[in-house]
């Protein structure tokens, strides 16, 4: 009942504070924010022509103007909101009310200018400061983009804590709604509160990093990005997989970048029974430093080596074991290497054998025969 009452009360203010709102302020406010979209425009308008006139230094900054011009918009409007109306009396009259805190227009656009002007900042230094760093230091890709999110969840993280304390809400009130999320976790969000702890323990243990080849479900594909929620995974293919974080710490995934780069490639390869098994292996070794020859991603150390399998049921079976430095290139080595065997085999007179049957016939007992052949007759 009191509630309704309250409710009533503030309806009846807001009534009257809109009956008397200067319209005229309003109009003209809504005039000054058109003239400046005008004033962007316009200068948006002049770097693009003079870009389109090939001059060197204005290409380079094109779009750092256009990133400025996007502050100094956004953040110069509210800004110039709260300067415009600083007197008048909607500004700062209570919305609704936390505990003791009057929660106000006013308030809720200080909190706004917060949190996003640490959103921005983060990602100025992410993206303009943090690579110096990183190129000082010679830290690899995953280890750059680990700290760009730590980085930037800790800094939206305090820019939230003092946005609430600026609008002058008590933490400590906040317990009540800490233990409302908390259940909500462990019934609806939980799969979600899952997911995004397994996102921190991924980058900082780091089973996988940005980067890296894995294989997930055989599928192969580059870690692209690691989120709150789910990871990226880009695959040969040029398409995007979304996997949640918990699959990486729940199944079995192989990660073909992880501690040591080096992999392993084995290649199968079959030749007609009766050839020289020597011949073969010095061809095949052939093969690979021919490889080595015109690309460095194949070592020769791990040497490598020709496994002669066994005696299959319409060849004898190889394997070529050849080692290289970088997982992205084993599609492009192994087609190479294939065509290279082809060739070379091809050269020297080696056949390799498709799979095939022979049926050999002992007797046939003679009835059986003079049927058929009396069967074939009365079809001509």
């Amino acid at each position: 009942m009191v509630s309704n009452i309250s409710s009533e009360i503030v309806m009846d203010e807001w009534n009257h504070l809109f009956l008397h709102i200067n319209w005229l302020d309003i109009l003209l406010f809504f005039v000054y924010v058109l003239l400046i979209f005008l004033a962007r425009w316009i200068i948006l308008y002049l770097t693009k022509k003079i870009k389109s006139e090939n001059h060197p230094f204005l290409n380079q900054v094109e779009s750092l103007t256009r990133y400025i011009l996007n502050w100094v918009t956004t953040y110069g409007i509210l800004l110039f909101m709260l300067f415009y109306f600083s007197e008048s009396n909607w500004l700062t009259k209570e919305i609704i009310s936390i505990g003791n805190v009057k929660i106000t227009i006013f308030l809720i656009i200080i909190a706004i200018l917060i949190i996003s002007l640490a959103n921005r900042a983060s990602n100025v230094i992410t993206k303009y400061i943090l690579p110096n760093v990183y190129r000082r230091y010679h830290l690899d890709r995953g280890i750059q983009f680990t700290f760009d999110r730590i980085f930037h969840y800790s800094v939206m993280v305090i820019a939230f804590v003092v946005s609430l304390t600026t609008v002058g809400i008590d933490l400590s009130a906040l317990t009540v709604f800490a233990g409302m999320l908390g259940v909500g976790i462990g019934f609806g969000l939980q799969n979600i509160a899952s997911n995004f702890i397994s996102g921190i323990i991924l980058l900082f243990e780091r089973p996988i990093k940005v980067g890296d080849r894995v294989i997930v479900d055989d599928i192969i594909g580059d870690v692209e990005r690691i989120n709150m929620r789910a990871t990226i995974i880009k695959t040969l293919d040029n398409e995007h997989i979304i996997v949640p974080n918990s699959y990486f710490l729940e199944e079995q995934v192989v990660n073909r970048s992880y501690s040591d780069p080096r992999l392993r490639l084995v290649i199968p390869i079959g030749v007609a029974y009766g050839t020289d098994v020597e011949k073969v292996r010095e061809l095949l070794l052939q093969v690979a430093e021919e490889e080595k020859s015109v690309s460095d991603t194949v070592l020769l150390y791990p040497k490598p080596f020709v496994n002669f399998v066994g005696f299959g049921n319409s060849s004898l079976d190889f394997e070529l074991f050849v080692w290289i430095t970088d997982p992205n290139q084993v599609v492009v080595i192994k087609s190479n290497i294939n065509f290279r065997i082809n060739k070379i085999l091809a050269q020297h007179q080696v056949e390799i054998p498709f799979p095939q049957r022979d049926l050999h016939i002992r007797s046939v007992d003679s009835g059986i025969m003079k049927g058929v052949y009396k069967d074939a007759n009365d079809h001509e």
